[in-house]
């Protein structure tokens, strides 16, 4: 975990939850607006699952092929997919955001993002860590880390598709 995951602490982040255990209860994480990450708690080469456990959203299948995802990944990066979560009119704050994701790689519909994750053979193992952002946007704040990650390792975070 080492050096990734102090710097996510140093920087205010908490949590640190696994999937498996978020999954019963996500009453941890605050209802309140912020970035979260999910994070692979190891360096090794992951196993690629033919298809995921994530839901369909409008219809289209979440899954792509194994050549895809082993070409998305981002070897020894610990760090896999960064969120926001919102308070705005039509965003949700960090619990309800997080919930959807974790419900999303339990077959249900809903958040799109991420949908590589659920193709990760141990993606209940996966961690997630969470920061408010109360004097921040979190779409700033979320902009500011991918910059950051794409800067220090030429590409995304394997679980993110766009910027």
């Amino acid at each position: 975990m080492a050096k990734e995951i102090e710097d996510l602490k140093g920087n205010g982040f908490v949590g640190f939850v696994k999937v498996s255990e978020l999954r019963g209860n996500t009453r941890v994480i605050p209802d309140e607006p912020g970035v979260y990450v999910v994070i692979r708690d190891s360096v090794d080469a992951p196993e690629f699952l033919a298809v995921g456990t994530g839901g369909c959203y409008k219809g289209k299948n979440p899954n792509v092929s194994v050549a895809i995802l082993e070409k998305k990944y981002v070897p020894d990066r610990r760090i896999i997919y960064i969120g926001k979560a919102s308070l705005r009119k039509s965003y949700k704050g960090l619990r309800r955001r997080i919930r959807e994701l974790l419900r999303f790689g339990t077959g249900c519909k809903g958040h799109w993002g991420g949908r590589y994750l659920w193709q990760l053979a141990d993606s209940a193992d996966l961690l997630v860590a969470w920061r408010t952002t109360p004097m921040d946007t979190p779409r700033d704040v979320e902009k500011t880390m991918l910059a950051t990650f794409i800067e220090r390792h030429g590409r995304l975070p394997f679980a993110n598709l766009r910027n």
